[in-house]
């Protein structure tokens, strides 16, 4: 009984070290200063901007570039200024983390 408990706890830990991952990659990359997991702070909460985008086929390619080229107009008048800095594989999977909050 011990050794299911135990394997279903580093499951969990094994799982939930790609969030950990990403949302330090969010923080390193200064998203954290405009943006918030479940509020809405200078921009909208991740978790609203994965309802709004929920099951829309392309959508991690169009966030992506938004991400990397900045934007205006879809939630509100605040541009999102541009993060051409930050390598196109860490905007990925960022996106993709921002994703799976819906």
């Amino acid at each position: 009984m011990k050794s299911v408990i135990f394997a279903a706890a580093a499951a969990a830990v094994v799982l939930a070290a790609p969030a950990r991952a990403d949302e330090a990659m969010a923080k390193k990359y200064n998203c954290l200063a405009c943006h918030q997991t479940d509020k809405k702070l200078v921009g909208p909460s991740y978790k609203d901007i994965a309802k709004k985008y929920k099951g829309q086929a392309g959508m991690d390619v169009k966030l992506a570039e938004k991400v990397k080229k900045g934007g205006q107009g879809v939630w509100g008048p605040v541009p999102m200024p541009p993060n051409a800095a930050v390598p196109d594989a860490d905007i990925k999977k960022l996106v993709d983390w921002i994703l799976k909050m819906g």
